[in-house]
């Protein structure tokens, strides 16, 4: 398995960071069939595969904003307001995702784009993981 590290500026708001050019270069120079599995080490973030560009990622954080919102009621409660909403975001979009890769590209739909979904407004500097395993 071959792997890397990359590290993302997400800011200090909300964010859906679009990863695909990052991930696009990590597997062309694979060259070959396989999986990429994107990985964010992180408690308070996720990877998405979703159209970008169109609202769609306004979207997401809106309904992010309604699932989970930023105020009081979290007992994971250090940080900004609503800090324990970012720990819970995980089980609704996980930290990892696995994307085919055929002839050194990622075999996405021709909309979709990988995302780095963060919530938390505390960590500014995030890592992801890409790890290729050929077949």
């Amino acid at each position: 398995m071959r792997s890397e590290i990359i590290s993302v500026a997400t800011g200090s708001r909300e964010t859906v960071h679009d990863i695909t050019a990052e991930c696009a270069d990590f597997v062309r120079a694979q060259g070959e069939d396989g999986l990429l599995h994107v990985f964010v080490p992180h408690a308070t973030a996720g990877v998405a595969l979703l159209e970008l560009g169109s609202g769609s990622d306004d979207d997401l954080l809106a309904a992010l904003r309604d699932l989970l919102p930023a105020d009081d009621r979290w007992r994971h409660a250090h940080g900004s307001r609503g800090h324990g909403r970012s720990h819970v975001m995980p089980a609704l979009i996980p930290p990892y995702a696995t994307i085919p890769v055929l002839g050194g590209r990622m075999a996405l739909g021709t909309w979709q784009s990988v995302a780095l979904i963060d919530l938390n407004v505390d960590n500014r500097q995030r890592q992801v993981r890409l790890s290729f395993l050929s077949d």
